[in-house]
Protein backbone atom coordinates (compact mmCIF):
# COMPACT_ATOMS: atom_id res chain seq x y z
CA UNK A 1 0.00 0.00 0.00
CA UNK A 2 1.84 3.06 -0.76
CA UNK A 3 2.28 5.78 1.87
CA UNK A 4 0.48 9.23 0.80
CA UNK A 5 2.75 11.71 2.09
CA UNK A 6 2.19 15.99 2.40
CA UNK A 7 3.57 17.93 -0.59
CA UNK A 8 5.82 19.73 1.68
CA UNK A 9 7.14 16.48 2.94
CA UNK A 10 7.61 15.47 -0.52
CA UNK A 11 9.72 18.64 -1.60
CA UNK A 12 11.87 18.12 1.39
CA UNK A 13 12.93 14.68 0.40
CA UNK A 14 13.53 15.50 -3.71
CA UNK A 15 15.54 18.62 -2.08
CA UNK A 16 17.54 15.91 0.32
CA UNK A 17 18.09 13.64 -2.41
CA UNK A 18 21.60 14.72 -3.83
CA UNK A 19 21.41 12.08 -6.71
CA UNK A 20 19.51 15.21 -8.58
CA UNK A 21 19.33 18.39 -9.56
CA UNK A 22 17.55 20.37 -12.26
CA UNK A 23 15.99 23.59 -13.48
CA UNK A 24 12.65 25.02 -13.07
CA UNK A 25 10.80 26.81 -16.16
CA UNK A 26 7.34 28.49 -15.41
CA UNK A 27 5.36 30.17 -17.80
CA UNK A 28 1.30 31.82 -16.93
CA UNK A 29 0.62 31.05 -12.98
CA UNK A 30 3.91 32.33 -11.21
CA UNK A 31 6.46 29.95 -9.85
CA UNK A 32 3.84 27.86 -7.95
CA UNK A 33 6.00 24.38 -8.46
CA UNK A 34 9.32 25.87 -7.58
CA UNK A 35 8.25 28.09 -4.65
CA UNK A 36 7.60 24.25 -2.65
CA UNK A 37 11.01 23.74 -3.09
CA UNK A 38 12.63 26.58 -1.91
CA UNK A 39 9.96 27.00 1.49
CA UNK A 40 11.02 23.60 2.59
CA UNK A 41 14.67 24.18 3.14
CA UNK A 42 17.54 22.56 1.32
CA UNK A 43 16.78 23.68 -2.07
CA UNK A 44 20.40 24.39 -3.08
CA UNK A 45 21.11 21.28 -3.68
CA UNK A 46 17.92 20.60 -5.76
CA UNK A 47 17.60 23.76 -7.70
CA UNK A 48 20.39 24.90 -10.66
CA UNK A 49 17.88 27.80 -12.01
CA UNK A 50 14.73 29.08 -11.76
CA UNK A 51 12.78 30.66 -14.03
CA UNK A 52 9.60 32.69 -15.28
CA UNK A 53 9.38 34.48 -19.26
CA UNK A 54 5.64 35.86 -18.04
CA UNK A 55 6.25 38.36 -20.98
CA UNK A 56 5.31 36.63 -24.15
CA UNK A 57 8.23 38.98 -26.05
CA UNK A 58 10.51 37.65 -23.61
CA UNK A 59 9.54 34.07 -24.17
CA UNK A 60 9.69 33.88 -27.61
CA UNK A 61 13.10 35.07 -27.49
CA UNK A 62 14.36 32.57 -25.52
CA UNK A 63 11.77 29.23 -26.83
CA UNK A 64 11.39 30.53 -29.97
CA UNK A 65 7.61 31.69 -31.46
CA UNK A 66 4.07 29.69 -31.25
CA UNK A 67 3.01 29.62 -34.95
CA UNK A 68 -0.93 29.50 -33.51
CA UNK A 69 -0.16 32.73 -31.30
CA UNK A 70 -0.97 29.91 -28.34
CA UNK A 71 1.16 29.30 -25.41
CA UNK A 72 -0.75 26.98 -23.39
CA UNK A 73 -0.11 24.41 -25.61
CA UNK A 74 2.27 21.02 -26.08
CA UNK A 75 4.43 22.93 -28.56
CA UNK A 76 5.21 25.61 -25.79
CA UNK A 77 6.19 22.76 -23.52
CA UNK A 78 8.25 21.10 -25.61
CA UNK A 79 10.19 24.11 -26.17
CA UNK A 80 10.74 25.02 -22.60
CA UNK A 81 12.29 21.60 -22.12
CA UNK A 82 14.31 21.59 -24.90
CA UNK A 83 15.88 24.48 -24.24
CA UNK A 84 16.33 24.40 -20.61
CA UNK A 85 18.05 20.73 -20.86
CA UNK A 86 20.44 21.44 -23.05
CA UNK A 87 21.43 24.83 -21.33
CA UNK A 88 21.67 22.25 -18.11
CA UNK A 89 23.50 19.55 -19.67
CA UNK A 90 25.93 21.34 -21.44
CA UNK A 91 26.70 23.52 -18.61
CA UNK A 92 27.01 21.45 -15.71
CA UNK A 93 27.73 17.88 -17.16
CA UNK A 94 31.51 17.90 -15.83
CA UNK A 95 30.82 20.14 -13.13
CA UNK A 96 28.36 17.71 -11.70
CA UNK A 97 29.54 14.28 -12.49
CA UNK A 98 27.06 11.45 -10.98
CA UNK A 99 24.22 13.79 -11.21
CA UNK A 100 20.49 13.24 -12.71
CA UNK A 101 19.53 16.03 -13.98
CA UNK A 102 15.94 17.17 -14.61
CA UNK A 103 14.30 19.84 -16.18
CA UNK A 104 10.55 20.69 -15.12
CA UNK A 105 8.60 22.71 -17.18
CA UNK A 106 5.06 24.41 -17.08
CA UNK A 107 2.57 26.85 -19.26
CA UNK A 108 -0.92 27.50 -17.38
CA UNK A 109 -2.95 29.93 -17.66
CA UNK A 110 -5.24 30.05 -14.91
CA UNK A 111 -9.03 31.19 -14.51
CA UNK A 112 -8.89 35.33 -15.06
CA UNK A 113 -11.19 37.94 -13.48
CA UNK A 114 -14.31 37.86 -16.12
CA UNK A 115 -14.07 33.87 -16.32
CA UNK A 116 -13.65 33.52 -19.84
CA UNK A 117 -10.36 31.13 -19.16
CA UNK A 118 -11.33 28.08 -16.95
CA UNK A 119 -8.09 27.21 -15.87
CA UNK A 120 -5.37 24.52 -18.21
CA UNK A 121 -2.11 23.96 -18.28
CA UNK A 122 0.60 21.68 -19.70
CA UNK A 123 3.68 20.46 -17.08
CA UNK A 124 6.38 18.32 -18.00
CA UNK A 125 9.22 16.84 -16.57
CA UNK A 126 12.38 15.74 -18.53
CA UNK A 127 14.52 13.79 -16.05
CA UNK A 128 17.49 10.75 -15.99
CA UNK A 129 17.31 7.93 -13.82
CA UNK A 130 20.86 6.80 -14.36
CA UNK A 131 24.30 9.71 -15.09
CA UNK A 132 24.65 9.99 -18.43
CA UNK A 133 21.60 8.03 -19.87
CA UNK A 134 19.56 9.73 -22.24
CA UNK A 135 16.38 11.16 -20.21
CA UNK A 136 12.86 10.45 -20.05
CA UNK A 137 9.54 12.44 -20.65
CA UNK A 138 6.92 12.78 -19.01
CA UNK A 139 3.99 15.25 -20.10
CA UNK A 140 0.54 15.74 -18.91
CA UNK A 141 -2.59 18.13 -19.54
CA UNK A 142 -4.97 19.31 -16.34
CA UNK A 143 -7.41 21.32 -16.70
CA UNK A 144 -8.51 23.08 -13.10
CA UNK A 145 -11.79 23.01 -11.37
CA UNK A 146 -11.28 25.23 -8.33
CA UNK A 147 -13.56 28.57 -9.22
CA UNK A 148 -10.58 30.76 -7.77
CA UNK A 149 -7.26 31.81 -9.55
CA UNK A 150 -4.72 31.55 -6.29
CA UNK A 151 -6.59 28.50 -5.95
CA UNK A 152 -5.45 27.12 -8.95
CA UNK A 153 -2.19 28.08 -8.55
CA UNK A 154 -1.72 26.24 -5.57
CA UNK A 155 -3.37 23.29 -7.09
CA UNK A 156 -0.71 23.62 -9.85
CA UNK A 157 2.21 24.35 -6.86
CA UNK A 158 0.70 20.34 -5.77
CA UNK A 159 0.44 18.70 -9.03
CA UNK A 160 4.06 19.87 -10.12
CA UNK A 161 5.44 17.98 -6.86
CA UNK A 162 3.74 15.32 -7.10
CA UNK A 163 4.74 14.94 -10.98
CA UNK A 164 8.79 15.38 -9.43
CA UNK A 165 8.38 12.90 -6.91
CA UNK A 166 6.63 10.69 -8.67
CA UNK A 167 9.18 10.01 -11.52
CA UNK A 168 12.04 9.78 -9.17
CA UNK A 169 10.28 7.70 -6.41
CA UNK A 170 7.20 5.62 -8.36
CA UNK A 171 9.57 5.02 -11.72
CA UNK A 172 9.48 1.21 -11.33
CA UNK A 173 5.42 1.05 -10.79
CA UNK A 174 3.85 2.84 -13.15
CA UNK A 175 0.60 2.50 -11.91
CA UNK A 176 1.08 3.95 -8.41
CA UNK A 177 3.26 6.73 -10.91
CA UNK A 178 0.03 7.69 -12.14
CA UNK A 179 -2.66 7.48 -9.11
CA UNK A 180 -0.06 9.55 -7.29
CA UNK A 181 -0.62 12.48 -9.69
CA UNK A 182 -3.74 12.79 -7.58
CA UNK A 183 -2.81 13.12 -3.89
CA UNK A 184 -3.93 16.24 -2.28
CA UNK A 185 -6.01 16.69 -5.69
CA UNK A 186 -9.47 14.84 -5.61
CA UNK A 187 -12.15 17.32 -6.93
CA UNK A 188 -9.58 19.69 -7.89
CA UNK A 189 -8.18 19.10 -10.87
CA UNK A 190 -8.66 16.28 -13.96
CA UNK A 191 -5.31 15.23 -15.57
CA UNK A 192 -6.59 14.35 -18.82
CA UNK A 193 -3.29 13.22 -21.00
CA UNK A 194 -0.33 11.70 -19.66
CA UNK A 195 2.55 10.41 -21.71
CA UNK A 196 5.67 8.56 -20.40
CA UNK A 197 8.81 7.93 -23.06
CA UNK A 198 12.04 7.64 -22.65
CA UNK A 199 14.75 4.63 -22.02
CA UNK A 200 13.77 3.55 -18.79
CA UNK A 201 10.10 2.93 -20.20
CA UNK A 202 10.12 1.97 -23.23
CA UNK A 203 8.34 -1.25 -21.65
CA UNK A 204 5.47 1.16 -21.14
CA UNK A 205 1.80 0.84 -23.44
CA UNK A 206 0.70 4.64 -23.20
CA UNK A 207 -2.99 3.49 -24.09
CA UNK A 208 -2.65 1.53 -21.37
CA UNK A 209 -1.34 4.34 -19.40
CA UNK A 210 -5.07 6.15 -20.93
CA UNK A 211 -7.08 3.55 -19.54
CA UNK A 212 -5.72 3.45 -16.10
CA UNK A 213 -6.87 7.27 -16.68
CA UNK A 214 -9.92 6.78 -17.01
CA UNK A 215 -10.10 4.08 -14.29
CA UNK A 216 -8.83 5.25 -11.65
CA UNK A 217 -10.90 8.63 -11.94
CA UNK A 218 -7.91 11.15 -12.81
CA UNK A 219 -10.34 12.25 -15.98
CA UNK A 220 -13.45 10.69 -17.58
CA UNK A 221 -12.12 11.28 -21.44
CA UNK A 222 -8.44 9.91 -22.64
CA UNK A 223 -7.26 9.60 -26.15
CA UNK A 224 -4.59 8.03 -28.37
CA UNK A 225 -3.40 7.99 -31.36
CA UNK A 226 -3.02 5.42 -34.23
CA UNK A 227 0.55 5.27 -33.33
CA UNK A 228 -0.50 4.26 -30.10
CA UNK A 229 0.57 8.18 -27.56
CA UNK A 230 -1.26 9.73 -25.71
CA UNK A 231 -2.91 12.49 -27.61
CA UNK A 232 -4.81 15.73 -26.48
CA UNK A 233 -7.86 17.29 -28.16
CA UNK A 234 -6.95 20.67 -27.51
CA UNK A 235 -4.19 20.26 -30.17
CA UNK A 236 -5.87 18.45 -32.44
CA UNK A 237 -9.90 19.18 -32.39
CA UNK A 238 -9.56 23.08 -31.74
CA UNK A 239 -13.30 24.20 -33.83
CA UNK A 240 -13.33 21.48 -35.51
CA UNK A 241 -16.22 19.10 -37.01
CA UNK A 242 -16.23 16.07 -34.91
CA UNK A 243 -17.70 12.72 -35.61
CA UNK A 244 -17.74 9.67 -32.86
CA UNK A 245 -18.43 6.57 -33.42
CA UNK A 246 -19.31 4.97 -30.24
CA UNK A 247 -18.72 0.49 -30.59
CA UNK A 248 -17.26 -2.21 -29.09
CA UNK A 249 -14.89 -3.45 -31.29
CA UNK A 250 -14.24 -6.82 -29.96
CA UNK A 251 -12.50 -7.47 -32.52
CA UNK A 252 -13.33 -4.53 -35.24
CA UNK A 253 -15.99 -6.38 -37.80
CA UNK A 254 -16.70 -5.28 -41.26
CA UNK A 255 -19.84 -4.25 -39.95
CA UNK A 256 -18.19 -1.41 -37.67
CA UNK A 257 -15.43 -0.87 -40.46
CA UNK A 258 -18.84 -0.06 -42.77
CA UNK A 259 -20.70 2.05 -39.30
CA UNK A 260 -17.43 4.23 -39.44
CA UNK A 261 -17.17 5.02 -43.35
CA UNK A 262 -20.60 5.13 -44.34
CA UNK A 263 -21.45 7.52 -41.00
CA UNK A 264 -18.21 10.01 -41.79
CA UNK A 265 -19.05 10.54 -45.69
CA UNK A 266 -23.06 11.55 -44.66
CA UNK A 267 -21.54 13.76 -41.83
CA UNK A 268 -19.44 15.18 -44.21
CA UNK A 269 -21.84 15.51 -46.77
CA UNK A 270 -23.88 17.91 -44.13
CA UNK A 271 -24.51 21.67 -44.78
CA UNK A 272 -23.45 22.81 -41.49
CA UNK A 273 -19.96 20.92 -41.73
CA UNK A 274 -17.03 21.84 -43.27
CA UNK A 275 -15.67 18.92 -44.88
CA UNK A 276 -12.05 19.77 -44.95
CA UNK A 277 -11.99 20.48 -40.73
CA UNK A 278 -13.31 17.58 -39.85
CA UNK A 279 -12.07 15.01 -37.48
CA UNK A 280 -13.07 11.13 -36.90
CA UNK A 281 -12.43 9.22 -33.47
CA UNK A 282 -13.70 5.92 -32.10
CA UNK A 283 -14.62 5.56 -28.75
CA UNK A 284 -14.87 2.85 -26.10
CA UNK A 285 -16.66 2.87 -23.03
CA UNK A 286 -15.10 1.61 -19.64
CA UNK A 287 -18.63 0.23 -19.20
CA UNK A 288 -17.92 -1.60 -22.23
CA UNK A 289 -14.72 -3.34 -20.87
CA UNK A 290 -15.83 -5.03 -17.51
CA UNK A 291 -16.22 -8.63 -17.61
CA UNK A 292 -18.94 -10.69 -16.81
CA UNK A 293 -17.13 -10.42 -13.30
CA UNK A 294 -17.51 -6.68 -13.28
CA UNK A 295 -13.68 -6.56 -13.26
CA UNK A 296 -11.78 -4.63 -16.23
CA UNK A 297 -10.22 -6.75 -18.77
CA UNK A 298 -6.94 -4.57 -19.68
CA UNK A 299 -5.63 -7.10 -21.61
CA UNK A 300 -9.07 -7.07 -24.03
CA UNK A 301 -8.71 -3.39 -24.18
CA UNK A 302 -5.19 -3.58 -25.29
CA UNK A 303 -6.19 -6.22 -28.29
CA UNK A 304 -8.78 -3.60 -29.13
CA UNK A 305 -6.66 -1.05 -29.20
CA UNK A 306 -4.10 -2.93 -31.63
CA UNK A 307 -6.29 -3.14 -33.51
CA UNK A 308 -8.30 0.05 -34.05
CA UNK A 309 -4.81 1.45 -34.29
CA UNK A 310 -3.48 -0.83 -37.19
CA UNK A 311 -7.00 0.49 -38.61
CA UNK A 312 -5.60 3.88 -38.81
CA UNK A 313 -8.05 5.01 -36.39
CA UNK A 314 -7.84 7.70 -33.02
CA UNK A 315 -9.49 6.15 -30.20
CA UNK A 316 -11.12 7.55 -26.91
CA UNK A 317 -11.51 5.94 -23.94
CA UNK A 318 -14.34 7.49 -21.67
CA UNK A 319 -16.28 6.94 -18.78
CA UNK A 320 -18.57 8.55 -20.46
CA UNK A 321 -21.73 6.17 -20.39
CA UNK A 322 -23.87 9.18 -20.60
CA UNK A 323 -23.34 10.81 -23.82
CA UNK A 324 -23.95 14.72 -22.14
CA UNK A 325 -20.69 13.92 -20.53
CA UNK A 326 -18.71 13.75 -23.54
CA UNK A 327 -20.17 16.46 -25.09
CA UNK A 328 -19.60 18.48 -22.24
CA UNK A 329 -15.58 17.73 -22.10
CA UNK A 330 -15.73 18.35 -25.79
CA UNK A 331 -17.25 21.80 -25.58
CA UNK A 332 -14.09 22.85 -24.08
CA UNK A 333 -12.77 22.38 -27.75
CA UNK A 334 -14.95 25.05 -29.34
CA UNK A 335 -16.47 21.94 -31.61
CA UNK A 336 -18.97 23.72 -33.88
CA UNK A 337 -20.31 20.46 -35.03
CA UNK A 338 -20.74 17.17 -32.97
CA UNK A 339 -21.64 13.39 -34.53
CA UNK A 340 -22.59 10.83 -32.39
CA UNK A 341 -22.94 7.27 -34.29
CA UNK A 342 -24.57 4.92 -32.51
CA UNK A 343 -26.53 1.10 -33.13
CA UNK A 344 -30.12 0.97 -32.53
CA UNK A 345 -29.92 -1.14 -29.46
CA UNK A 346 -27.66 1.12 -27.59
CA UNK A 347 -29.65 4.05 -28.52
CA UNK A 348 -32.72 2.42 -27.27
CA UNK A 349 -31.15 1.48 -24.07
CA UNK A 350 -30.32 5.42 -23.55
CA UNK A 351 -33.56 7.08 -24.67
CA UNK A 352 -34.63 4.35 -22.12
CA UNK A 353 -32.69 4.85 -19.43
CA UNK A 354 -32.74 8.74 -19.42
CA UNK A 355 -36.59 8.85 -19.97
CA UNK A 356 -36.88 6.40 -16.45
CA UNK A 357 -34.26 8.57 -14.75
CA UNK A 358 -36.55 11.94 -15.48
CA UNK A 359 -39.86 11.36 -16.36
CA UNK A 360 -41.10 12.70 -12.61
CA UNK A 361 -39.36 16.22 -13.28
CA UNK A 362 -36.75 17.06 -15.49
CA UNK A 363 -37.34 15.08 -18.92
CA UNK A 364 -37.06 18.22 -21.13
CA UNK A 365 -34.05 19.39 -19.75
CA UNK A 366 -32.20 16.24 -19.40
CA UNK A 367 -32.65 15.46 -23.02
CA UNK A 368 -32.03 19.26 -23.75
CA UNK A 369 -28.54 18.67 -22.00
CA UNK A 370 -27.80 16.34 -24.66
CA UNK A 371 -29.71 17.75 -27.69
CA UNK A 372 -27.84 20.61 -27.93
CA UNK A 373 -28.02 22.88 -31.22
CA UNK A 374 -24.67 21.94 -32.69
CA UNK A 375 -25.11 17.63 -31.95
CA UNK A 376 -26.83 15.22 -34.33
CA UNK A 377 -26.60 11.41 -33.68
CA UNK A 378 -26.84 8.96 -36.72
CA UNK A 379 -28.17 5.58 -36.07
CA UNK A 380 -26.76 2.74 -37.80
CA UNK A 381 -29.59 0.01 -38.14
CA UNK A 382 -29.66 -3.35 -36.33
CA UNK A 383 -30.96 -6.64 -37.92
CA UNK A 384 -32.41 -9.30 -35.07
CA UNK A 385 -30.79 -12.58 -35.60
CA UNK A 386 -33.19 -14.73 -37.43
CA UNK A 387 -35.15 -12.12 -38.71
CA UNK A 388 -34.83 -10.35 -42.32
CA UNK A 389 -36.37 -6.40 -40.68
CA UNK A 390 -34.25 -4.13 -40.26
CA UNK A 391 -34.48 -2.18 -37.15
CA UNK A 392 -34.09 1.84 -37.09
CA UNK A 393 -34.47 4.97 -35.93
CA UNK A 394 -37.44 5.36 -37.72
CA UNK A 395 -39.25 2.07 -36.46
CA UNK A 396 -37.85 1.16 -33.00
CA UNK A 397 -40.23 1.02 -30.14
CA UNK A 398 -39.87 4.27 -28.14
CA UNK A 399 -41.04 4.61 -24.55
CA UNK A 400 -45.09 5.84 -24.89
CA UNK A 401 -44.73 8.78 -22.50
CA UNK A 402 -41.40 9.56 -25.16
CA UNK A 403 -42.78 9.05 -28.27
CA UNK A 404 -44.07 12.75 -28.60
CA UNK A 405 -40.45 14.37 -27.52
CA UNK A 406 -38.61 11.29 -29.67
CA UNK A 407 -40.80 12.28 -32.67
CA UNK A 408 -39.67 16.10 -32.46
CA UNK A 409 -35.96 14.98 -32.58
CA UNK A 410 -36.41 12.96 -35.78
CA UNK A 411 -38.40 15.90 -37.48
CA UNK A 412 -35.88 17.87 -36.46
CA UNK A 413 -33.21 15.84 -38.11
CA UNK A 414 -31.16 15.78 -33.92
CA UNK A 415 -31.40 11.87 -34.82
CA UNK A 416 -31.43 10.49 -38.01
CA UNK A 417 -30.64 7.08 -39.80
CA UNK A 418 -27.29 6.35 -41.25
CA UNK A 419 -27.80 5.95 -45.34
CA UNK A 420 -25.48 4.04 -47.90
CA UNK A 421 -24.69 1.06 -45.39
CA UNK A 422 -24.17 -2.64 -46.69
CA UNK A 423 -27.10 -4.47 -45.84
CA UNK A 424 -25.04 -7.95 -46.28
CA UNK A 425 -22.92 -7.00 -43.47
CA UNK A 426 -25.94 -7.03 -40.84
CA UNK A 427 -25.66 -10.55 -40.07
CA UNK A 428 -22.64 -10.22 -38.80
CA UNK A 429 -22.09 -10.26 -34.83
CA UNK A 430 -19.08 -9.72 -32.88
CA UNK A 431 -19.68 -12.01 -30.03
CA UNK A 432 -20.00 -15.10 -32.58
CA UNK A 433 -16.38 -14.12 -33.92
CA UNK A 434 -15.19 -13.60 -30.82
CA UNK A 435 -16.15 -17.65 -29.65
CA UNK A 436 -14.99 -18.46 -33.08
CA UNK A 437 -11.61 -16.94 -32.72
CA UNK A 438 -11.44 -18.47 -29.14
CA UNK A 439 -12.46 -21.84 -30.25
CA UNK A 440 -10.06 -21.44 -33.15
CA UNK A 441 -12.51 -22.42 -35.73
CA UNK A 442 -12.36 -21.30 -39.28
CA UNK A 443 -14.41 -18.71 -41.46
CA UNK A 444 -14.42 -15.60 -38.87
CA UNK A 445 -11.75 -14.44 -41.12
CA UNK A 446 -14.44 -13.45 -44.03
CA UNK A 447 -16.28 -11.37 -41.52
CA UNK A 448 -13.41 -8.88 -39.84
CA UNK A 449 -11.09 -6.98 -42.21
CA UNK A 450 -8.16 -8.45 -43.67
CA UNK A 451 -5.55 -6.96 -41.30
CA UNK A 452 -7.87 -7.71 -38.40
CA UNK A 453 -7.88 -10.98 -39.06
CA UNK A 454 -3.61 -11.06 -39.80
CA UNK A 455 -3.11 -9.48 -36.66
CA UNK A 456 -5.32 -11.66 -33.77
CA UNK A 457 -3.25 -14.36 -35.81
CA UNK A 458 0.40 -13.32 -35.54
CA UNK A 459 -0.38 -11.64 -31.93
CA UNK A 460 -2.68 -14.06 -30.84
CA UNK A 461 -5.39 -11.78 -29.71
CA UNK A 462 -8.69 -12.14 -27.94
CA UNK A 463 -7.78 -15.71 -26.97
CA UNK A 464 -6.94 -17.02 -30.05
CA UNK A 465 -4.73 -20.41 -29.94
CA UNK A 466 -1.01 -20.06 -29.62
CA UNK A 467 -0.98 -23.92 -31.54
CA UNK A 468 -3.03 -25.24 -34.07
CA UNK A 469 -5.22 -27.65 -32.56
CA UNK A 470 -4.62 -31.44 -34.08
CA UNK A 471 -7.41 -34.08 -34.01
CA UNK A 472 -6.80 -37.91 -34.03
CA UNK A 473 -8.96 -39.67 -36.25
Amino acid sequence: MRQKLETEQKALEINLNDSVYGTFAEIGAGQEVARYFFQVGAAAGTIAKTMSAYDKIYSDHIYGTEPTGRYVCQSRLNKMLDHEYDLLSSRLTHERPGVNFFVFADTVAAINYSRTIKGDGWLGLRFQLQPDQEPNDLILHVRMLDNDNQLQQQAIGVLGVNLIYACFTYHDQPRELLKSLMDGLQGRVKIDMVSLTGPNFDHIDNRQLCLWMVKYGLTEVAMFGPDGRSVHGSEFLYKKDVLIVRGSYRPPTLVNLDMIKVSNQQFREDDKVDASRTFLLTEITLDNLLGEDKELDEKDFLDRAELLCALGQTVVVSDCEEHQKLVSYLSDFKVRQLGLVLGVRPLLDMLTDKYYKNMESRLLAAFGELFARNVRIYVYPFMQEGSAELMTAENFPVPEGLKFLYRHLLDNQQIVDVVGFNRENLHIFSKDILGEIREGESGWESKVPPKVAALIKEKHLFGYPTETLEFEY
